[in-house]
């Protein structure tokens, strides 16, 4: 397997990393390097972090070639939203026009944009752009 040297300083922040970082993916890879790090077998470490021979590859040849700030890096860059290319006019809308509900909202996003999006695209939308629904009042 690879050959990695690892320095006190080094162990040190992936002690820290392995429980503080925001992301429980890069917990567990700090958690493999640190189990690496101690000396731990590699059919151990697999075994203990339910992960395959592959991924543990993966990880030390990430840590080789780019150390802790590689292992916090993913490139995943996921699909963008097609109502991104029309937020700035959605935005102005919508608080010039506040909507009662999510329903409201989604009936104009499709009037404004002919993008039909489910209520929970909606509302998610409505959220990044800082924009709330207001609430109707409660029926008696």
């Amino acid at each position: 397997m690879l050959q990695i040297v690892f320095t006190p300083e080094g162990i040190n922040e992936l002690e820290y990393e392995r429980y503080h970082h925001q992301d429980p993916r890069v917990q567990k890879r700090m958690e493999v390097l640190y189990l690496k790090s101690k000396g731990i077998p590699h059919s151990q470490i697999r075994e203990l972090c339910l992960i395959s021979k592959a991924t543990l590859v993966k990880y030390l040849k990430l840590y080789r070639d780019g150390g802790i700030e590689e292992l916090k890096k993913f490139n995943y860059k996921g699909q963008p939203s097609e109502l991104r290319a029309y937020t700035s006019t959605l935005e102005d809308w919508f608080r010039k026009h506040p909507p009662r509900t999510v329903a409201e909202a989604q009936k104009e996003i499709e009037r404004l944009t002919g993008l039909k999006r489910s209520p929970t695209q909606v509302r998610e939308f409505m959220k990044r752009i800082g924009t709330k629904v207001r609430k109707a009042p409660k029926r008696e």
